[in-house]
C-alpha cells in the first residue's frame, strides 16, 4: 500500500456475531476530503468509528502514520485524529467557549491546566467557525446549524490533522447542512485538514468530496474522485436505484436524478415555457 496516513488492512468489524466489514482494505488520501457513501447499514458508520478507535477491531488493523491504531497512547492519538460522532450530546448548561474548550484536554498537563497555547486553539477554533459571537451562549440554546458548527470548533481546538465526521448535516435543514458542509470544505482549502465524512445525501458528497467511497454490504464497491465514479450504474449497484447523471449546474459535479417509473423519460432538451401565475386562467 502506498503511504497515507490514516489506513486500513484486512479490515474486520463486528458487533457480537454479526460481521459489518469484512476484509476491507482503505487508504484515506492525504489533504483531502474523504466522503463515504452508502445505504443504510452498509457499515459506512463502523469504518469510520473503527478509523477513530471507537470501535475495536475483530481481525486486520488500522494503521496511523504505518503504526497500529490499537497499540498507540490515547493522547497522541486524540492529538492526530478529531472524531465527531453522530448527534453528540452537550453536558447540560455548558457554554459554547466552555465546550470548545475541552477540545484541548489531550494537551492538559497536571501542573500546567490552561496554557497560551490552548487559549490561542479556542479563540482560532471559534474564529474559524464563525462561532465566537456564540462563546458566551448556553450550546443547548443554539440552534442545530449552530451547534454543529460549535462541535467543529471543538474539533478544531485539538489542532489534529485528521477530522472524522460522522453524519454532521443528521437532522439539519438544508440551508444549515450547506452551512456545516461549506465550513467542512474551506476548513480543508484553507487549514489542510484531512477530512473523512460519512453522508446520506450522495449529490452533496458528490458536491463536496475530492474522493468518494461508496460502500454496501461491508465492502467498498467504488472509490475515486466523485466525477469519475458516480454512474447511472454504480447508483443502481449500491442503492437499488434506477437514476440519470448530469452535471451540476453550479459546480459542474455529478448529479444524480432519480427515475420516476410511472412517467415516461423527459428528453435534455424539453423545457415548459414559464406562465405568470397572476395571469393564468382557473
Amino acid at each position: 500500500m502506498s503511504h497515507s496516513r490514516l489506513a486500513a488492512q484486512s479490515l474486520t468489524l463486528a458487533y457480537e456475531d454479526r460481521t459489518v466489514v469484512d476484509g476491507l482494505d482503505l487508504e484515506i488520501p492525504d489533504g483531502r476530503v474523504t466522503v463515504i457513501v452508502g445505504p443504510n447499514a452498509c457499515g459506512k458508520s463502523t469504518l469510520l468509528r473503527a478509523l477513530g478507535r471507537l470501535l475495536k477491531p475483530s481481525k486486520g488493523s488500522v494503521l496511523l502514520d504505518g503504526a497500529e491504531l490499537a497499540g498507540l497512547p490515547g493522547r497522541r492519538i486524540a492529538r492526530a485524529i478529531g472524531v465527531l460522532p453522530q448527534s453528540p450530546t452537550p453536558p447540560d448548561g455548558i457554554t459554547v467557549t466552555d465546550l470548545v474548550a475541552r477540545g484541548r484536554q489531550p494537551y492538559q498537563k497536571w501542573w500546567q491546566q490552561w496554557s497560551p497555547a490552548d487559549e490561542r486553539a479556542v479563540s482560532e477554533a471559534l474564529e474559524h467557525t464563525g462561532t465566537a459571537p456564540l462563546a458566551d451562549r448556553p450550546v443547548d440554546e443554539l440552534s442545530g446549524g449552530q451547534r454543529q458548527r460549535v462541535w467543529i470548533a471543538m474539533a478544531l481546538a485539538q489542532e489534529t490533522e485528521l477530522l472524522l465526521l460522522d453524519e454532521p448535516t443528521t437532522y439539519l435543514d438544508i440551508a444549515h447542512q450547506v452551512e456545516v458542509l461549506d465550513l467542512v470544505r474551506r476548513l480543508n482549502h484553507e487549514r489542510g485538514r484531512t477530512v473523512v465524512a460519512v453522508l446520506h445525501d450522495l449529490n452533496q458528497a458528490a458536491r463536496y468530496a475530492d474522493h468518494l467511497i461508496a460502500m454496501k454490504d461491508g465492502c467498498i464497491i467504488a472509490e475515486g474522485a466523485p466525477s469519475d465514479i458516480i454512474t447511472a450504474d454504480l447508483v443502481q449497484a449500491v442503492f437499488g436505484l434506477r437514476s440519470v447523471v448530469v452535471p451540476d449546474p453550479i459546480t459542474g459535479s455529478p448529479l444524480v436524478v432519480p427515475g420516476v417509473p410511472w412517467q415516461a423519460p423527459v428528453t435534455a432538451t424539453a423545457s415548459v415555457p414559464a406562465q405568470d401565475p397572476v395571469s393564468r386562467k382557473q
